[in-house]
């Protein structure tokens, strides 16, 4: 079975990285896995043994979703709009896919619905029409407008096979943060959350005493970085770690070097992270999808500080959720200073141990086996 998969990550590398471990998964399971980037080249996620095509790629303007920028941070041009069309469907009809799952739309990325929507209609005007599925996270973004919500509804019904939903319904159904309708709710299929296999310790035990600060692979979370080398200067004895990401982490790191006290350490972000979790003192970071995996599959003390600039509340939701267990603290925005965070790493670290969750996150292995059996109907049919 040939699968592709479309996505294009605009802020952090989340959307990336969720779809890479699909992607290996199938692979893993015999069929041919092609994953098809539309955003910044992210480096520090691992692609081995997957097929990659990179788009030419497109970010967003911070948090404005609808203003589109191009690798140089300027406006995007129809010209570039148009070599990505070009090289969706020239790839598209190359591999003839037997399956086409869209990361995020319809639900989601509406401003790049002519290029999705573009691919889509490529896929199902190709002589063996492919099955195409959406892919989502947990939590979405809820429609701001009823309108929104039947926009999806409507693309679903005309254009989808179904939607993998990457939760489990009875922790985080999906009508937490959207409107399942009657319409909708037959196509929805719970795979159970998507993540790496654990990460063993890290083999020279890097991390080990630490408190890690990251903030996912975006230009996001200079608020943390800054409050982090605030805490770390009022607590000498312990060395603080900011690991940076993003495509501007060598400009950003510049930047934060200078005010950093002696035991603290400011690098790129690092592909061993998850290795080093686990001889960590304490986790600073955001509330995305995967770094509530990482942590859940861990017993590391953790302080979240979820994304909460303009009208996003989807990290928000899941940190409310996750504060419930042991050794896990949230501090918003707004009350984020040095003196707070440092308070709520120390209350994260004196908490009981809670335990590390091994099952539960083979929504990688459940996708595979809930699409095979969806194609075979679908191309039997």
């Amino acid at each position: 079975m040939k699968v592709v998969i479309l996505v294009t990550h605009l802020l952090g590398t989340g959307h990336l990285a969720r779809a890479l471990t699909l992607a290996r998964a199938f692979s893993t399971a015999g069929h041919e896995a092609t994953v098809l980037s539309g955003g910044m080249p992210a480096q520090q996620l691992d692609s081995a043994g997957i097929r990659l095509v990179q788009l030419p790629p497109l970010r967003s303007d911070g948090v404005n979703f609808t203003r589109l920028l191009d690798a140089d941070g300027g406006e995007a041009s129809e010209d570039l709009m148009q070599r990505r069309a070009t090289h969706l469907r020239d790839t598209l009809q190359s591999i003839a896919p037997d399956v086409v799952i869209t990361e995020l739309f319809p639900f989601g990325r509406r401003v790049l619905r002519t290029e999705f929507l573009g691919a889509v209609e490529t896929a199902i005007s190709l002589p063996q029409r492919p099955m195409i599925c959406a892919s989502v996270r947990d939590i979405l973004a809820p429609p701001s407008k009823p309108a929104k919500a039947a926009m999806t509804e409507d693309t679903i019904s005309r254009f989808y096979d179904a939607v993998l939903v990457h939760s489990d319904a009875d922790v985080t159904p999906l009508d937490i943060s959207w409107p399942v309708t009657k319409t909708l709710a037959p196509y929805l299929h719970y795979t159970g959350f998507v993540a790496p296999p654990l990460a063993p310790p890290h083999p020279d035990g890097a991390g080990t005493g630490e408190v890690l600060v990251s903030a996912g692979g975006g230009n996001v979370g200079t608020n943390v970085f800054d409050a982090a080398l605030q805490a770390a200067r009022h607590d000498p004895d312990r060395r603080w770690r900011l690991l940076v990401g993003g495509n501007k982490a060598a400009d950003r790191i510049a930047t934060l070097r200078p005010n950093a006290p002696p035991n603290t350490i400011v690098e790129p972000a690092r592909p061993d992270f998850r290795q080093m979790l686990h001889h960590a003192a304490a986790s600073v970071s955001m509330a995305g999808y995967n770094t509530a995996l990482d942590l859940l599959q861990t017993q590391t003390p953790a302080v979240l500080v979820p994304f909460d600039a303009g009208d996003e509340t989807e990290q928000s939701l899941r940190a409310v959720a996750l504060e419930r267990l042991p050794g896990i603290e949230v501090l918003t925005s707004a009350a984020l200073n040095g003196q707070m965070l440092l308070d709520r790493v120390q209350q994260a670290i004196n908490a009981p141990r809670r335990a590390a969750r091994a099952t539960g996150f083979d929504g990688a292995h459940n996708t595979v086996r809930i699409v095979q059996k969806l194609a075979n109907k679908h191309h039997a049919g």
